[in-house]
């Protein structure tokens, strides 16, 4: 009686056409890196059929892609960082982005295999991989000329603080790109999920999905919701045990909550073993039979207790939800001091996956 992961095709697909809703003069990169954050990157590619391109974060990422039969365009945002891996882009048919010199350096050696394509990225502020707006023309110049590089070449950039819609760096980020894309004549990127919803101005002719396709929201506080999308993935287990303690009582590891009175606690089968947060707190909600219970003591490795004071009617087996349908995956997200990005990455292989499709 372990906990469950759904995954909700047909919620990939509705996120997928918020995406083109929001953007709908962009073609759009599906972000599928880290196994499609944890919902399973093949399943995810082949729901997102209708996606232009898929984007991952290493070259191994494309290959399994290109093994499993995907032949839609795949960018690997991380580039490669050797000549073999150089080679096997090449040969697997990968867009590389260049993200430093050192990238740039390994196309000066044989003609590869067939020519690759590149995607030059631009560091407008965010200060982790990209060449200054200064070093780009002379980096932009040495792919051209290279017979190793496929056309057309691309320019990308990333939003360091696209989450928050109160801060200006995104649109600085945007002026600092625009002039390069003119000059340089060629398409560019800069909208992640953020960038899709909430800064129009960063729209061009590629937008890179990520966290939104899985139906959460990309903003701080933000709630799918709110944002027009719908959760993917629905974490859930079911009671194991209900038992009736007395005022006082300690509950858990390091006796870290009491009961205030009288009560019934239910035990749920997850923990941190299955990817439930270890730091979220007491209060931190579930959903009990679809209304909500706050957890209550430490989490464990295979279990977590519930207040059942509002639902004395619950009984071993019933369902919890733990986030997902019902129950954003931002607010337990929050109460756990991460993102959902993390919850979602953090399920692990002992969970058992199902797959629906309401469509």
């Amino acid at each position: 009686m372990g906990p469950t992961a759904r995954i909700d095709l047909s919620a990939l697909r509705h996120n997928l056409r918020r995406v083109r809703l929001a953007a709908p003069e962009s073609r759009v990169i599906a972000v599928i890196k880290a196994n499609a954050y944890g919902h399973g990157m093949l399943r995810v590619a082949r729901a997102l059929d209708q996606a232009d391109a898929f984007a991952v974060a290493r070259v191994e990422e494309g290959v399994m892609l290109r093994e499993a039969g995907i032949d839609k365009p795949v960018l690997v945002l991380g580039g490669c960082f050797n000549r073999d891996e150089l080679e096997t882009a090449s040969r697997q048919d990968l867009q590389l982005a260049i993200n430093h010199s050192h990238q740039l350096e390994l196309f000066n050696g044989p003609l590869l295999p067939g020519p690759v394509g590149c995607w030059l990225k631009v560091d407008t502020g965010m200060h982790r991989l990209g060449f200054s707006p200064q070093q780009a023309k002379a980096a932009f110049d040495r792919l051209k000329q290279n017979d190793s590089v496929a056309e057309p070449l691309r320019v990308m950039t990333h939003l360091a603080n696209g989450d928050d819609l109160e801060d200006e760096t995104s649109e600085r980020q945007v002026r600092a790109f625009l002039p390069l894309l003119e000059a340089f004549g060629v398409e560019g990127s800069i909208a992640n999920s953020a960038g899709i919803l909430g800064w129009p101005v960063s729209h061009q002719a590629w937008v890179r999905p990520g966290i939104m396709l899985y139906g959460a929201s990309p903003f701080v506080r933000g709630r799918a919701g709110a944002d027009g999308l719908r959760p993917v993935m629905t974490f859930s287990s079911r009671l194991i045990a209900v038992n009736h303690y007395q005022k006082d009582d300690p509950i858990g590891y390091g006796s870290s909550w009491r009961c205030p009175e009288s009560m019934p606690v239910g035990v749920v089968a997850v923990g941190y073993g299955d990817g439930y947060p270890r730091h979220a707190p007491s209060g931190t909600p579930v959903l009990v039979n679809g209304h909500r219970a706050p957890l209550v003591g430490r989490v464990s490795m295979d279990m977590i207790s519930v207040d059942l004071r509002a639902r004395p009617e619950a009984r071993i087996g019933d369902p919890v939800v733990l986030w997902g349908q019902g129950l954003p995956a931002e607010e337990i997200a929050e109460a756990a001091g991460t993102i959902a990005y993390e919850l979602f990455c953090g399920v692990t292989t002992r969970v058992r996956f199902e797959e629906t499709d309401g469509e």
